[in-house]
């Protein structure tokens, strides 16, 4: 069987991999259907597709949006997207305002709490780009404030930390409709990493559904066993199509692309909706 990774990241977003090195990581590990699925951009889709056709691995073009419902903000993973469609530029153009203003704001967060710099440094590390989290927790292991990403999320840039500052996301039914407009198939990514109440989790998962949403991803970079019989509990209970995704986003401190847990079997998987040949 062939592995499917349809949630990874290049340096377009938060990572320290080019797309055409992500690819070539996926591909010497027996990864043979891989999404590239940047935060909020398309930019590195163009240079993933060449470097798959060259090695022969099946890329499917897609993205990750930022969004909000009822107060809870959430990720939403597009699969199969036409990164030409117009909608899709008007959102992304807005939502690099938003997180410009963000980093702006996380920046001066830090400042307060002693650690200058912050906004030059993760821009730099954003290699032109729109600094992510990410970006700034990088920053902070350069400065030597924590010895990993990992270690910075427990301390820095969380609810109540420094450097965490409130973002009004684009509403779930927004973002869900541009992409069903865009051709892709919206997933709900990572849905266990938030840490719902099975209240919120059945509240969030029927306002996607409303919204036009399709999958969700049942394995992912951080399952544990408990989580995904939870999630693929959901996806029966709801009839969502079932996703796996490693949120891969560069070496080290995140599950390395190939080794996701596969999906329960009776699940019809969401690449069924995609051009995807691999069975995972």
């Amino acid at each position: 069987m062939l592995a499917v990774d349809l949630h990874s990241h290049s340096t377009a977003s938060d990572g320290t991999l080019t797309p055409t090195e992500l690819v070539a990581r996926a591909h010497a590990r027996g990864v043979r259907a891989l999404a590239l699925t940047d935060h909020d951009t398309v930019a590195g889709l163009a240079e993933a597709a060449a470097a798959a056709a060259e090695l022969g691995v099946e890329l499917v073009p897609g993205i990750e949006l930022s969004t909000q419902c009822q107060g809870r903000s959430m990720h939403i993973v597009g699969l199969g997207v036409d990164p030409a469609a117009s909608a899709l530029r008007e959102l992304i153009d807005e939502l690099a305002t938003i997180r410009e203003a963000r980093a702006e704001r996380m920046a001066a967060s830090l400042a307060k709490a002693g650690i200058a710099g912050a906004l030059e440094g993760a821009a730099r590390l954003a290699g032109g780009g729109v600094p992510t989290r990410t970006h700034f927790a990088r920053y902070l292991v350069e400065q030597g404030v924590a010895a990993d990403v990992g270690a910075v999320f427990k301390r820095y840039l969380v609810r109540n930390r420094p450097g965490y500052v409130r973002t009004d996301w684009p509403e779930l039914e927004r973002v869900v409709g541009v992409l069903r407009a865009s051709g892709a198939v919206p997933v709900m990514a990572h849905p266990h990493a938030h840490r719902w109440t099975g209240a919120w989790s059945r509240r969030l998962l029927e306002a996607f559904l409303a919204a036009g949403g399709l999958g969700v991803e049942v394995a992912c970079g951080t399952s544990t066993p408990q989580s995904l019989q939870a999630w693929a509990g959901y996806a029966r209970r709801y009839g969502l199509l079932a996703s796996c995704g490693s949120d891969f986003h560069s070496p080290g401190g995140f599950i390395e692309l190939g080794r996701l847990p596969p999906l329960p079997e009776d699940l019809p998987p969401v690449w069924r909706l995609l051009p995807v040949r691999a069975e995972a």
